[in-house]
């Protein structure tokens, strides 16, 4: 009898230990949706109410706004905290493509954005440079311009590090797309950013997939409440401007 009075306990216990840590995980999960849509909502607003008046402001404003298509439909998908993370990640990427396109028209860019995940890691354009890549040019410029109308925030693009600033072409998207960098992308990587003061990790390292540790860890300390979302680069962390450029030099 006692046996089975113990058997009843301890099934009493699991039982209500479940529905507790159940509980818990639904609340975590609302919890991390709420947060998510806040930056979609705000999002939503820049992208709805400001029209571009060049080249480098529209391109930004149309970036900004598939990355609002994609936050909505990643949180409308979410069922787990990391997944609505991950689309707070997004909402965030297309502030800083809002932030881009106010700066290109001479506007205030509003309040400062949360740090994106690899983002300071990855650094960020200091200097105006130009090279030839596969008889093409290519160039990179702390500021927007006709010539360099395709902006990128800074973070990881398929687990390569790609710093902030604004491009002549959008580089990285075939790594985008494939989910895999070409060969000649170290080579494009080299010519462009080598010896530049703000970006401080060599060719090879953006070929294996590293840049400074410590701003890695910066990244997370400012990251906070976001959560760790993994490699952003995958999963909508790059430009998806479907112009600008011959893409047949990257060796896939």
């Amino acid at each position: 009898m006692e046996f089975l009075l113990v058997i009843v306990v301890l099934a009493a216990v699991v039982f209500v230990v479940a529905k507790t840590q159940k509980r818990s995980s639904a609340t975590q999960l609302e919890d991390a949706k709420a947060d998510a849509r806040q930056s979609i909502e705000r999002l939503g607003g820049q992208v709805f109410n400001l029209v571009g008046s060049d080249t480098p402001s529209k391109q930004a404003l149309a970036d900004a706004s598939e990355r609002y298509t994609a936050a909505g439909s990643q949180i409308d998908q979410a069922t787990t905290p990391a997944q609505a993370r991950l689309a707070k990640q997004t909402a965030l990427e297309g502030l800083y493509y809002i932030r881009a396109a106010r700066i290109a028209m001479d506007m205030d860019p509003g309040p400062e954005v949360p740090t994106l995940d690899g983002q300071k890691a990855a650094g960020t354009v200091t200097e105006d440079r130009e090279v030839e890549f596969e008889g093409r040019q290519v160039a990179a410029s702390p500021n927007p311009s006709s010539r360099t109308p395709n902006y990128y925030p800074g973070g990881r693009v398929a687990g390569r590090p790609v710093p902030a600033g604004w491009y002549s072409e959008p580089w990285w998207r075939p790594a985008l797309v494939a989910g895999a960098w070409g060969v000649g992308s170290m080579f494009l990587f080299s010519a462009m950013f080598s010896g530049m003061s703000g970006v401080g990790y060599s060719a090879n390292e953006f070929e294996s997939g590293a840049g400074d540790a410590s701003q890695e860890l910066g990244d997370s300390a400012d990251a906070g409440d976001m959560g760790d979302t993994g490699d952003m680069g995958d999963t909508g962390g790059g430009d998806f401007d479907l112009g600008g450029g011959d893409f047949g030099g990257f060796d896939f």
